[in-house]
């Protein structure tokens, strides 16, 4: 029977009979997009195609950004059908359909958003060898653009085959490049530091260097102490004001000294936090004695390069309140004061998970109408940090606009400040811009897309599209581009343990860029169980200075034949550069090529007048620690395939 299936086949393509291929016939295992998976005759949510009211029979529902590579074997005569946004999308965000044919776009939709009624296309394919039907975000992320693809048809005479649209990732080992630290002392703490009046005030001079070291801290205003053995300052400060102290540590082989300046006033958090969140490693798994193992592995290894933060995320809570109204923690957290204490005595600060809904997107309780109640509760706790996802609070929301979404997360912010602690806040992903509205509601940092995944494709599209909302960032305000896919990761997406599938080059890139962006730096692996690679992504104190920056100026993206190079101005005049072989876009349309294209480097040129810098500068290589050189006019250097060159810029005195 296939022989004559054969025959009858080859038959018809010599007769030149056509015949029509649906796209939802397709297998979709190709079909890439940075979030969620490709759903057939249905949108992503698994509700029916519908596109401003109306509903369509077929089609494929899909996210941006997406790509589906087809070969159509140059036997194709044209493609037809409607493209929209669905109305399942909570708000109305921008996206882009494409369709390219060999390697040339050939049709867009121009800028669609839910609401508008769908685009019909009607597309000559004659000739064409391959296609790719394309879901850009258009200027707004990827957050809510689910997009349907209605429909779509091709008429051909040959086959219809999807193919992979990047090359298999062929395996590289895991390189080091930052040296060791040096025995002698030094400092890797913040140079700003921001407190409320009257709050306890924590903050751990974090030093490199063979112990023992003994720290001192020189103009110290009254009820303010430090610990010479840990280097931990505590007290409080009532008064207002900006105080200047020298801190310094000693050991046998010499010493550094740091000035710190301290803003006791409104805000807090004058440089991105850095630290562990429980989710990706543990998900609702996480518990008592996993946050500890944490903190011990944090303070051993990490404090001393300015690591500070551990964030228990969903699934710490009890299934009712106690007769105060308090939510307790649940059998795997008996003693939340015990815990703070706990890590507190590490020189670490704790940080908390909850929502402003009835429920967690875990499902477990949360902070609806018991706001100020839980304030207090976390503040007697010891608790440091929140983080307020979203989640059920839609149900009181069934037509959300952005006033109607910043008013739970203001009132959570005005529990806070009545509570005697200065506590960070991260407003949880919700509504789109959320930067144009979430420092109005008392917000520190923000999450500006959707959950993040250690794929390629999703760590780029939602790093290289963080220029968007750069101006938003500020000292104590912080677009939050989601936590370091990095090291052991699992249990918060499923019940996989596994190394980042992110290749070495491409987690190079990834810490890079969230240091570019002053993002915040949580850490979302197994801590107790890093390798070598990974410890070292983490303790780079010059990748980290870039963050810890206390100009906290925006990045600015510049697109270039082989990349982007995104750049930053630093506190000192000196600017921070990184090199990205990236395309978020990128599409392999010759698999053949893939072996070559990941071994290649490709070169990359910054022209400095773009900096605004004239004259002679020189540059220093940040992952290495060493100096390049000195340049004038422009800066080139090779950069590995999805990898990263990072620099610092620094002009000449004249």
């Amino acid at each position: 029977m296939k022989y004559y299936l054969f025959l009858l086949g080859l038959l018809l393509s010599f007769t030149g009979y056509t015949k029509t291929v649906y796209i939802d016939e397709l297998d979709t295992q190709f079909l890439l997009q940075d979030w969620g998976v490709p759903v057939v005759n249905k949108s992503i949510m698994q509700t029916p195609l519908q596109v401003a009211g109306k509903e369509y029979r077929r089609g494929i529902g899909t996210h941006s950004i997406s790509r589906f590579l087809l070969n159509v074997e140059g036997k194709s005569q044209s493609i037809s059908g409607w493209v929209g946004a669905d109305d399942r999308n909570d708000f109305t965000c921008n996206m882009e359909f494409k369709i390219l044919a060999d390697k040339r776009e050939i049709w867009s939709s121009g800028v669609m958003h839910k609401g508008m009624s769908a685009k019909k296309f009607h597309l000559s394919l004659k000739g064409v060898q391959k296609i790719a039907l394309i879901v850009a975000e258009a200027g707004d992320g990827i957050m809510y653009d689910h997009a349907d693809w209605l429909e779509v048809k091709i008429e051909t005479s040959g086959n219809v085959t999807p193919e992979p649209v990047v090359p298999e990732n062929i395996a590289k080992e895991k390189y080091v490049l930052t040296p060791q630290p040096g025995l002698m002392p030094k400092i890797n703490s913040p140079k700003v530091f921001g407190v409320r009046p009257g709050n306890p005030f924590i903050y751990t001079v974090a030093a490199t260097g063979e112990r023992p070291v003994k720290f001192t801290a020189y103009q110290l205003p009254d009820g303010l102490t430090i610990n010479e053995e840990t280097g931990l300052i505590t007290g409080s400060l009532k008064e207002k004001g900006s105080y200047y102290i020298v801190t310094r540590a000693d050991n046998q082989h010499g010493g550094d000294s740091r000035i710190v300046r301290i803003e006791v006033g409104d805000k807090i958090s004058l440089t991105p936090p850095m630290g562990w969140n429980s989710w990706n490693c543990w998900g609702l798994s996480v518990d008592e004695k996993k946050v500890k193992d944490a903190a011990d592995v944090m303070n051993t290894f990490l404090i001393n390069h300015g690591w500070t933060y551990i964030n228990i995320d969903d699934g710490w809570e009890a299934e009712k309140r106690d007769e105060n109204g308090e939510l307790q923690g649940n059998a795997k957290f008996p003693d939340f004061k015990r815990l703070s204490d706990y890590i507190h005595s590490k020189g670490l600060k704790f940080g908390i998970y909850s929502s402003p809904g009835p429920t967690t997107c875990g499902g477990y309780l949360a902070s609806y109408q018991y706001e100020k109640i839980d304030a207090k509760t976390w503040a007697k706790w010891g608790v440091d940090y929140l983080k307020h996802d979203y989640c059920s609070y839609s149900q009181f929301t069934p037509s959300p606009t952005e006033d109607l979404i910043k008013a739970p997360y203001t009132l959570m912010r005005e529990a806070l400040d009545e509570a005697d602690r200065d506590m960070v806040y991260c407003v949880g992903y919700g509504a789109p811009n959320v930067w144009n509205w979430a420092k109005e509601a008392g917000g520190n940092l923000w999450r500006t897309t959707r959950d993040i995944t250690d794929e390629w494709n999703v760590v780029s599209a939602i790093g290289f599209f963080q220029d968007v909302c750069a101006e938003a960032t500020a000292p104590g305000c912080y677009n939050d581009p989601d936590m370091l896919v990095v090291g052991k990761l699992g249990l918060g997406w499923g019940e996989k343990v596994h190394d980042s599938y992110l290749t070495p080059d491409e987690q190079y890139s990834h810490v890079s860029l969230w240091c570019i962006l002053s993002a915040p730096l949580l850490i979302g692996c197994d801590m107790s169980n890093m390798d070598d690679f990974t410890l070292n992504l983490l303790t780079n104190d010059e990748v980290l200075a870039v963050n810890q920056d206390p100009a906290v100026m925006p990045a600015h993206k510049i697109i270039t034949e082989n990349g982007q190079i995104w750049w930053k101005m630093l506190e000192d005049g000196s600017y921070a550069a990184g090199f990205f072989n990236a395309d978020p876009y990128f599409i392999l349309w010759d698999q053949s090529s893939g072996k070559e294209i990941q071994q290649k480097n490709y070169q990359m040129m910054l022209d400095v007048k773009k900096l605004g810098i004239t004259g002679k500068f020189e540059v220093r290589d940040l992952w290495r620690q060493s100096d390049l050189g000195e340049f004038e006019g422009s800066f080139s250097t090779e950069v590995p395939y999805h990898g990263v060159r990072f620099v610092k810029i620094t002009p000449k005195k004249i």
